[in-house]
């Protein structure tokens, strides 16, 4: 993988920020976007534009199946057995709502939902909403010291038989920890229960094949993987979708309405009510074939050196700690310095041109289990460079030093 190449293609890494080359290393909260995505985005909608599924027009047939190749792209992309089982939502968090919504409401009291101690807050707060909803119980599997889902302990949570649903980030935003989840698959489908994954982060760093992960629903969204904001992707086995009741109510998912009853659509266009995201989903379509014309293997192989090299050097600035010793870490570092608030860190970061995440990252239980109220997060994307975490760490040490 040429990384010069990869650059000249996202233009907004030529930008400056306070006068300095901006130094990108906040993907784990939004990736850049390359001019492929830019361009097939701005051409929609100059050239073939138009509201889409009930229009007779020819711009409204183009925009359909504009629209529908891109669902189509991501069934493939994901190895979905049918295009059918692919729900196009807002972002991960509005996926994981609705199967909460939907799926959930088939659950009953007595039942559980199992969820880990380092879920971003989207995978954490539609299951309390569904707890105080319909009665089931919460339960949260620990971590270990280092970082990694306690294995014995989740097969406890399960051995009783009453967990439904586990629902458990494929790679977490906060420590990098990509988690086991053909095991944790199959230990729940040991015990009787279905499984999410939220693919968030993971499917933005390694090729997913939701057939080979026998997870029951798997969850990404595009802004993480070099697509558009507005655009998330729910995959759920068919025989799940069509059991499931619809999440909201509108045009489009509807196959009959009269005053007294409405016949709903069949899946996926049943949970797709309203005008959804025409353009973003073409946006989406683009990045895949950006992302797989890169490659998984180079873009993985480009990330863990990055990873190795962060994992080298910043425990190197005086003061800095590194959070986290999972088995295997994804391209996310999560750090403190001594005497150094992380907002701090980051602003000054910043100043330097510099753009890293500084706070809880929406995963406040995590930060408590961790004895902790915030760290700076520097997440990496196939665009970053060992020169500009070098130059992070020098920075670093510049920032330690105005403090002591």
């Amino acid at each position: 993988m040429n990384i010069d190449e990869i650059r000249a293609q996202f233009p907004i890494l030529s930008a400056k920020v306070h006068g300095k080359p901006l130094v990108f290393l906040d993907s784990a909260a939004s990736a850049q976007k390359p001019d492929v995505v830019i361009d097939a985005m701005s051409e929609m909608m100059r050239t073939q534009y138009a509201n889409i599924h009930r229009g007779l027009h020819w711009m409204s047939e183009r925009a359909t199946e504009a629209y529908e190749a891109a669902r189509s792209r991501v069934a493939a992309f994901l190895g979905a057995s049918t295009r059918d089982e692919i729900v196009f939502t807002r972002n991960s968090t509005e996926a994981i709502n609705l199967v909460s919504y939907s799926f959930g409401s088939l659950l009953k009291p007595g039942q559980a939902v199992l969820i880990s101690e380092m879920e971003h807050h989207a995978n954490l707060v539609p299951w309390q909403m569904l707890r105080d909803r319909t009665g089931v119980e919460l339960r949260v599997t620990p971590i270990t010291d280092g970082g990694d889902i306690d294995l014995e302990a989740y097969r406890q949570h399960l051995s009783d038989g009453k967990v439904a649903l586990v629902a458990i980030t494929h790679m977490s935003n906060v420590l990098g920890t990509v988690t086991p989840a053909e095991e944790l698959v199959a230990i729940a489908h040991d015990a009787g229960a279905k499984i999410l994954l939220d693919g968030s982060q993971a499917v933005v760093h390694r090729k997913v094949d939701v057939q080979k992960l026998g997870a029951d629903f798997y969850t990404f969204t595009g802004h993480k993987l070099y697509g558009p904001t507005g655009i998330g992707v729910l995959w759920a086995r068919r025989e799940l979708l069509d059991a499931m009741p619809p999440f909201m109510g509108g045009g489009d998912m509807i196959s009959s309405v009269t005053f007294e009853k409405s016949v709903w659509a069949p899946i996926p266009a049943k949970f797709e009510a309203g005008t959804p995201a025409i353009v973003e989903a073409v946006g989406l379509g683009t990045a895949i074939d950006w992302v797989e014309s890169v490659g998984y293997e180079a873009i993985g192989a480009h990330e863990a050196a990055l990873t190795a090299h962060a994992l080298r050097v910043l425990p190197e600035v005086p003061g800095l700690s590194v959070i986290g010793k999972p088995k295997e870490r994804g391209g996310v570092v999560s750090f403190i310095m001594e005497d150094v608030h992380p907002h701090d860190i980051a602003t000054l970061l910043d100043r330097n041109g510099i753009a890293v995440r500084a706070g809880h990252h929406c995963a406040e239980p995590l930060m408590r289990r961790l004895g902790l109220t915030a760290t700076a997060r520097a997440s990496f994307g196939v665009y970053t460079t060992e020169g500009e975490i070098d130059l992070l760490a020098e920075t670093l040490r510049k920032i330690r030093q105005f403090f002591i």
